[in-house]
């Protein structure tokens, strides 16, 4: 039998105009350290060398719509990020850049856009898996 090569998620990368001002936005909200920076692409990553997020310049780029629509530029994708004090959070991510969606669709969840307009989301886990 062939052996299976082995799979490792190394980091999901966003699209920005500009994505220096992007990763340091994600910079300041996660504490995350760079770990790679080129003229067109930054990448930064938990300390302990998880999975990382990059950002890499995109002059075409447009800012997707939430809640998404037919005609308008739909979303790709979306970060989950447990805070630990979700008022906190938010108002911290506001701080640095984030704007609050019009649209919540769950009462214990924050949707939020960062200074790009990626949709991302804040939520505090509860219940018996916290």
């Amino acid at each position: 039998m062939k052996p299976q090569p082995r799979f490792a998620l190394a980091a999901t990368t966003l699209d920005a105009p500009d994505p220096h001002r992007l990763a340091q936005f994600y910079r300041d909200l996660l504490g995350w350290p760079v770990r790679k920076e080129e003229p067109d692409w930054v990448e930064i990553a938990a300390p302990d060398g998880s999975a990382g997020l990059s950002f890499q310049t995109e002059p075409l780029f447009t800012r997707p719509q939430w809640p998404s629509t037919r005609s308008g530029q739909q979303m790709m994708m979306h970060l989950d990020i447990e805070v630990s004090d979700l008022s906190a959070a938010v108002e911290q991510a506001r701080a640095l850049g984030a704007t609050v969606a019009d649209f919540q669709p769950q009462a214990d969840v924050r949707v939020l856009c960062d200074p790009a307009g990626h949709p991302f989301c804040l939520f505090a886990r509860t219940g018996p898996s916290a």
